[in-house]
């Protein structure tokens, strides 16, 4: 072979080890790219974040002291016109980290609707309202609309009258409402900011897609959009890329969704027939009830659980998607009252549901969607508070227990015979 041939194949080697090199090269910078993309300043003091004097005193007044993970990593991207993908733990601070970034965005000035806040169910528009009203106490110019059907809320028309004047600046309220008041032309978006989806995974699911896909017609193509929820499923970020441009994302591994915090029980019932004589037994053993809820599958077996614990003379209340607005309204401020202290619900209740002094969540049927075990157990151990959640498991339901615990990585223990010890 001659020499030529040789050096002309040790050059092509030396080419196309450089290519390699290069191409390497270019990966890992990309890699460094995304790494940096998403990378979000994190603001340990809501002093440091850039906030109005007024907006700052109602956070005070509520009793912040420091920001939680999410809202250190979520305010500011928020109001800054970031499109936001944020997941974090039940329990976190969610709802103060949209309101206070909508609140700060907001401009008084402007005499028309900036921001929607959406929700699945009533309770939790009408609970983001209330946070949303207390975080704005010393912002008055800033008028904040709670739109929801239902007993005891403006008729359509008392809606209409109130969007026709001008005045509201950040509307919180349901799909269905929204959709059906901007179709009529009595809410206008063609200013619209800033659109956040609260329970995001929940609102993108096969019931509510679209209708938000409708109300993100209507809205100009720069309008901000904000997703929060406590599990973000990979089908709901696909679904994501439809409508935003470029978001952050601040999310936590699903492994470390599951809540610090909440001690997490089984009981192996076997027998469906045997739940409820378990149920009682616990709620005559030593467990310390502060408050619990007590979350079945369907609205028939809310009815017929509250009626066996009637019957035994235990005190307990129901709530559940069929009764009337009022009548679960009523329900829900006597719960958080503490006048009654054991709730029996359905899965309405297990997003966004927000009461301090439960410490107890008990699933006497397992979620159906391993997705709603944390929502359902996150009832709980709210913002760093301790809890207890108990499950009950049939035969049946150790396919769904271990499929639940794997997808959290986390382990439920037996639940120990000396109750004392798991407070």
């Amino acid at each position: 072979m001659s020499d030529s041939i040789v050096n002309t194949k040790i050059t092509m080697k030396e080419e196309s080890k450089k290519e390699v090199e290069l191409k390497m090269g270019e990966k890992e910078a990309k890699v460094e790219e995304k790494k940096k993309k998403y990378e979000v300043d994190v603001y340990k003091s809501f002093d440091d974040m850039g906030l109005k004097e007024n907006l700052l005193r109602g956070l005070y007044s509520m009793g912040y002291e420091n920001p939680s993970v999410i809202q250190q990593r979520a305010i500011v991207p928020v109001y800054r016109g970031k499109d936001v993908i944020a997941q974090s733990q039940s329990g976190t601070g969610k709802t103060c980290s949209f309101s206070t970034g909508v609140l700060q965005s907001v401009d008084s000035s402007l005499q028309h609707v900036q921001a929607i806040i959406l929700a699945p169910t009533r309770e939790l528009a009408q609970q983001n309202r209330n946070v949303m009203g207390d975080i704005a106490l010393h912002l008055k110019e800033i008028n904040i609309h709670l739109l929801i059907g239902g007993q005891g809320q403006p008729s359509n028309r008392e809606h209409c009258n109130i969007l026709m004047q001008g005045n509201v600046h950040v509307i919180v309220g349901t799909p269905g409402r929204v959709f059906h008041l901007i179709e009529q032309g009595a809410l206008r978006v063609d200013q619209l900011k800033m659109f956040v989806l609260d329970e995001a995974d929940e609102m993108l699911d096969m019931g509510f897609k679209d209708q938000i896909y409708d109300i993100v017609k209507y809205c100009p193509e720069d309008t901000q959009m904000c997703l929060f929820s406590a599990t973000m499923p990979q089908e709901a970020l696909d679904i994501t890329a439809k409508f935003m441009r470029d978001p952050i994302r601040i999310l936590v591994k699903k492994e470390a969704v599951t809540l610090e915090g909440i001690k997490q029980f089984f009981i192996n019932v076997e027998q469906e027939n045997w739940k409820l004589d378990t149920l009682c037994d616990l709620y005559e053993s030593e467990l310390t009830i502060t408050q619990a809820i007590i979350f079945v599958n369907t609205i028939r077996k809310a009815d017929w659980l509250m009626e066996k614990m009637e019957e035994r003379d235990f005190t307990v209340s129901c709530l559940h998607g069929r009764m009337e607005q009022s009548e679960r309204e009523l329900r829900i401020k006597e719960f958080r009252s503490g006048s009654s202290r054991v709730l029996i619900t359905t899965d309405i209740l297990s997003r966004g549901f927000d009461c301090q002094q439960v410490n107890l969540v008990i699933n006497y049927d397992l979620p159906r969607k391993r997705e709603s075990y944390i929502h359902r157990i996150g009832r709980s151990g709210r913002m760093g508070r301790k809890g207890v959640a108990i499950n009950f498991v049939c035969s049946y339901d150790v396919r769904q227990m271990r499929d639940i615990e794997e997808y959290y990585q986390t382990k439920w223990d037996i639940l120990p015979g000396n109750l004392k010890a798991v407070q």
